[in-house]
């Protein structure tokens, strides 16, 4: 067994990528290429859990892998795809399937709370999603895997198949030569520093979400720069003047919001932002913040909209980036086949 680090970290393409997923998890993966192997998947198969609209999941599909590039993953160096031209991701699932018990699938609260009343008619692929999830990390042999609180659950459950698959299997795995009984390693979750939750701009108590009616509750990666300072200038805040120290944001949601988005955008953290702006107004904070967004948000629009005019080049990038994933999956999926006992 190899025991190099090796990341696996998935995004959906669902459309209009905003600074939550910038913040949140994107400038994380670039961080990480300097210290491990990573593997940067979109993740189309989890996408059509819900149905896509053909035309426009290609266009998303693109937009995600523009987004990796733009924002500094280099796709030379690190291994950028898609996960549906690996069809291991699937094989193993099915696999997964089988591992897993109705039980760990029944206490998935992300599944209660996207099929909501309407268990009975949610896709199968939903509810099975987090099986899918644990054959993309373990199809790599993946040793970590950065997650937000809300896909915490889904690492556990991949753990729980790792060792319950190592425990089925022990005879078969100890004789293909792994001594120690482990064919599937248990990943570990990868905590890269305070989790940058990004609110709403309209609404301090929701995360900005790409779903959200009103246009002017996120700023998009391909917003220009005359959206972002509009929409910075328009953002909820309230009448008081910033505070001096941390605890002066607590109950004033829209405030920590903005406080927290300029320290991410900075590099700093909340305590240094308010040592600067604290006693100052929203009206001398919010100029700041918006030209801060447009510095660091419009070169990645601007080159993220330079990737999109020619999806060949977007393309190429994906289907180069299959073929090295698939280097690391198959011989993975064939082990795994030989184990199970297939022919």
């Amino acid at each position: 067994m190899e025991h190099q680090e090796r990341v696996f970290s998935g995004v959906q393409p669902t459309g209009n990528l905003h600074l939550g997923n910038y913040l949140g998890a994107i400038t994380k993966f670039v961080a990480l290429q300097q210290s491990h192997q990573c593997l940067y998947c979109v993740v189309d198969m989890h996408a059509i859990t819900v149905w896509q609209d053909p035309a426009i999941l290609s266009h998303n599909i693109r937009e995600v892998t523009a987004a990796f590039i733009a924002s500094g993953i280099d796709p030379k160096k690190q291994i950028i795809f898609n996960q549906s031209q690996v069809s291991g991701h699937a094989e193993l699932a099915w696999v997964f399937n089988c591992v897993a018990r109705m039980g760990w699938l029944n206490r998935m609260t992300q599944f209660k709370e996207k099929a909501g009343k309407h268990r009975e008619n949610a896709s199968v692929g939903l509810y099975a999603y987090p099986n899918l999830m644990a054959a993309d990390i373990l199809l790599y042999h993946a040793t970590h895997v950065p997650v937000g609180e809300d896909q915490k659950q889904h690492l556990e459950l991949a753990r729980d198949i790792a060792q319950k698959f190592n425990v089925d299997f022990a005879e078969a795995i100890k004789a293909a030569g792994h001594h120690d009984g482990i064919f599937f390693p248990q990943p570990e979750p990868l905590i890269t520093g305070p989790a940058t939750r990004v609110m709403s701009l309209r609404d301090g108590s929701k995360k900005m979400s790409k779903s959200d009616p009103s246009d002017m509750s996120r700023i998009t990666m391909t917003d220009d720069a005359e959206t972002i300072v509009k929409k910075i200038r328009k953002a909820k805040t309230d009448p008081d003047a910033l505070p001096s120290e941390l605890d002066g944001l607590k109950d004033r949601a829209e405030a920590g919001n903005l406080v927290g988005i300029f320290a991410a955008l900075n590099g700093t953290s909340k305590e240094d932002v308010l040592k600067e702006f604290g006693g100052k107004q929203f009206s001398e904070f919010k100029p700041a913040l918006a030209e801060l967004a447009v510095e660091k948000v419009s070169p990645i629009g601007d080159e993220m909209r330079r990737l999109l005019d020619d999806p060949a080049e977007l393309d190429a990038i994906l289907k180069n980036g299959a073929t090295r994933a698939r280097a690391i999956a198959d011989p993975i999926m064939a082990e795994t086949k030989k184990i199970i006992g297939f022919i």
